[in-house]
């Protein structure tokens, strides 16, 4: 029984150590730190002082970002220095990499609050205007389908460019040919996107100049363009209304809806767009 006196009860262990009862029956699961008896009949644990050593140890470990697996055989065993060294340089490898993400995310974060500095400078929301529209080098998909699956368009457009080595990123357009009043109902839509250069055409895919527009009446707005009924033409047609009848709406040439910002610059649910009809002087 004298070799009892210098033991402790798994409760006053994980008192004296400062870790749980459940993180030392963890520690005994993994093989990392086992009592140094365990009564037969009653089954209590008992810990010895020394052991006091290793969950030192552990801690240390810990604080160097070890897991419990990379620490296990420098806990136990004839662990050699450079079995050591080893441990910590592949660790110390890995926080770089770490580090390296991190840098990367903090780069991306500074990148989104300038472009939404920019754009809240440029883009003034709720504004009305007349200006004229430039030709600019599009990649487009055009086809005849509801509404509802205009993401889908979207998405297939942005993937083929980005395969081409182009920004996918850019200002995204929306053209209605023609808009049906039910968006369970097909319209005839062309979707765009900017190109820096003429990449190949596919079955889907067309490169072309999309036409400027010498007059055009503009909108800018918040919407929800997937889901929400847009009431951006009903604005935008009361407004013309009200600056003295001087221009009226082309009705042969398609609407245009620009979406101003990147889908992976949405914060909440609508996005800022340009809503852009061609016009003539009456």
């Amino acid at each position: 029984m004298k070799g009892w006196l210098c033991m402790f009860k798994i409760g006053e262990f994980a008192k004296l150590s400062g870790v749980t009862v459940k993180t030392l029956r963890h520690y005994d699961a993994l093989g990392l730190l086992k009592p140094a008896r365990v009564d037969e009949e009653s089954g209590y644990r008992y810990y010895s002082s020394e052991q006091l050593l290793t969950i030192r140890r552990i801690a240390g470990f810990k604080e160097q970002g070890l897991t419990l697996e990379m620490m296990r055989p420098l806990l136990a065993g004839p662990a050699s220095s450079a079995q050591a060294e080893r441990t910590l340089l592949l660790k110390r490898q890995e926080l770089e990499l770490q580090i390296q993400d991190a840098q990367r995310q903090i780069a991306e974060i500074d990148e989104r609050l300038l472009r939404i500095e920019r754009h809240s400078a440029v883009q003034e929301e709720g504004k009305f205007s007349f200006r004229s529209v430039g030709p600019v080098l599009v990649a487009s998909i055009r086809e005849s389908l509801p509404k509802g699956q205009l993401c889908l368009l979207l998405d297939e457009l942005k993937q083929y460019v980005r395969s081409h080595g182009e920004e996918q990123d850019r200002e995204l357009t929306v053209v209605w040919h023609s808009r049906s009043n039910c968006d369970e109902e097909p319209s005839d839509i062309e979707v765009a996107v900017p190109v820096s250069r003429l990449i190949p055409n596919s079955r889907r895919v067309t490169i072309h100049q999309m036409p400027g527009m010498e007059e055009a009446a503009s909108y800018i707005h918040r919407c929800d363009p997937y889901t929400n009924h847009c009431t951006g033409m009903e604005a935008l047609r009361t407004w013309m209304a009200n600056e003295g009848q001087v221009y009226r709406p082309i009705e042969k040439q398609p609407v245009r809806e620009i979406y101003l910002t990147a889908d992976k610059d949405i914060y909440g649910q609508q996005r800022m767009a340009e809503l852009i009809v061609p016009v003539e002087r009456i």
